[in-house]
């Protein structure tokens, strides 16, 4: 089953990433590439056209999951395997202490 995300800097969508064949991929939106007020993600993801793939989690946004008692109070309650990160990213990473969220969709 494939899984999605819209990345969003403020109110801004940055991009999307989703978890298909078992790869975890994220891609800058084109048109806020091309917007003129752009910032990356993160310093290890730099803008570019180009779509970023891992086979796990991509490193920033795994950041981003909760930990430790918070982590364990999210999956007892939403019954979801503190493995699948994507699913955790979607559930929980819409209101991030940064100015990065991830909201399902």
């Amino acid at each position: 089953m494939n899984k999605r995300g819209k990345v969003f800097i403020g109110q801004n969508l940055a991009g999307v990433i989703e978890e298909r064949e078992g790869l975890c991929i994220f891609t800058y939106d084109s048109k806020y590439l091309v917007s003129g007020n752009t910032e990356a993600v993160s310093l290890t993801l730099p803008l570019r056209a180009e779509p970023y793939t891992e086979r796990t989690m991509i490193p920033f946004f795994d950041g981003l999951i909760p930990e430790g008692w918070m982590l364990n109070l999210v999956t007892e309650n939403w019954k979801v395997d503190a493995r699948d990160r994507m699913s955790l990213l979607l559930l929980v990473c819409h209101d991030t202490i940064g100015n990065v969220s991830v909201r399902g969709g």
